[in-house]
């Protein structure tokens, strides 16, 4: 072999080398390619999740706070509506109690009242003698039907007469005037007590509509309110 074809076939031998070392680096060139755009995908879909778990933590968040604020407004309207309502019974409450102070304008009928409510005590309480107490003003009325209530409950009741004493040291409240609208009042009406003062009968008009107002509240809600929806 002379020299011209150990040259040629080093230069063969080179180029295919070289070939081969380019075929080589770019399939490394390639295979980095595809691991970047793999780590890239990777990154990017990382960066998405993120992104989307983000998201939806403050949608929650919001949501939440949503459903705080109606709650916190809904209750606000009810305790609105509940006020109103109480209002409204009160502000009846006190007409009623307003209406009471006609009864004793009537004198007629007044002294009427006072005579049954002063019998209804008597038999509520049984007893044989008894204190009495009213207003001032319906001292002279109480005092006059005193006589034909006692009998009339003696009848009842199928015992004695009793003993009653009208409390001339302490009377009732008078009635209420627009100068005392707070303070104590009394619209008509009795207190029995035992001679004791161990039991005690409270038949004041007041008193009688307080127990009447407290047993048909739960029917007045409901014919005043049965159409308000909760």
């Amino acid at each position: 072999m002379n020299d011209a074809d150990v040259s040629k076939q080093i230069t063969q031998m080179v180029a295919f080398i070289r070939q081969e070392a380019e075929e080589k680096a770019s399939e490394i060139s390639v295979s980095a390619e595809e691991e970047f755009n793999i780590e890239k995908l990777q990154l990017f879909e990382g960066e998405k999740k993120k992104i989307r778990q983000e998201y939806e933590k403050k949608e929650k968040q919001v949501e939440i706070r949503k459903k705080i604020e109606y709650s916190m407004q809904l209750n606000a309207s009810r305790i609105t509506v509940l006020q109103a309502q109480d209002d409204l019974v009160t502000s009846m409450r006190e007409a009623a109690g307003k209406e009471l102070l006609l009864i004793s304008g009537n004198q007629a009928a007044y002294k009427k009242l006072l005579k049954e409510l002063i019998i209804q005590s008597l038999l509520r309480l049984k007893e044989p003698a008894v204190l009495l107490r009213c207003r001032k003003d319906d001292y002279a009325l109480v005092d006059s039907v005193l006589d034909s209530a006692k009998k009339e409950y003696a009848t009842k009741a199928s015992v004695f007469p009793p003993e009653i004493v009208i409390d001339t040291n302490v009377f009732l409240p008078a009635a209420p005037s627009s100068f005392q609208e707070h303070g104590l009042f009394c619209s008509g009406g009795v207190v029995l007590a035992s001679k004791d003062g161990k039991i005690v009968c409270e038949n004041t008009l007041d008193a009688r509509l307080d127990v009447v107002f407290r047993k048909k509240l739960p029917e007045i809600r409901r014919r005043l309110f049965s159409q308000v929806v909760d």
